[in-house]
């Protein structure tokens, strides 16, 4: 399957839909989802196309990883954080909806289970669980 240019994070990237950014170096960039499982739930991106780990290359995936292990320290941080959920979907059959290589990083709690997906999130709330990431980073 081919990369699709007018993907929405593609779009985000390109500034063309708003995000609440927290994290963004030479080849990733790392936005708040605003449809929250966790407080502090992330996704993070290489800047290049690429639709999911069978496509991206060696460079972007070992980037990518170097990002979210960064932000997986800095959700622990922010949010005292017993450990980190990591999703990642490959194809429509491997749960991706969004076909643009993706990392979620879930800050997680004993005891305490994900949100339902697909629900929308608090943005006030979103943007202050962004800044406490950006904190942690600083």
């Amino acid at each position: 399957m081919q990369y699709d240019p007018d993907n929405i994070f593609a779009k985000i990237l390109r500034k063309e839909i708003p995000s609440e950014c927290v994290y963004e170096d030479d080849t990733t960039y790392a936005f708040m989802d605003i449809m929250p499982r966790a407080d502090g739930h992330l996704l993070v991106i290489p800047k290049d196309p690429a639709r999911n780990t069978l496509d991206a290359t060696p460079k972007q995936l070992a980037d990518v990883m170097a990002s979210v292990q960064r932000l997986s320290h800095a959700v622990m941080k922010a949010f005292g954080a017993d450990g980190v959920t990591l999703q990642q979907f490959n194809e429509a059959a491997g749960g991706q909806e969004v076909f643009h290589l993706h990392f979620h990083v879930l800050p997680r709690h004993t005891g305490q289970p994900l949100r339902a997906p697909g629900q929308m999130g608090d943005m006030t709330a979103i943007a202050e669980h962004a800044e406490r990431i950006r904190a942690a980073l600083a």
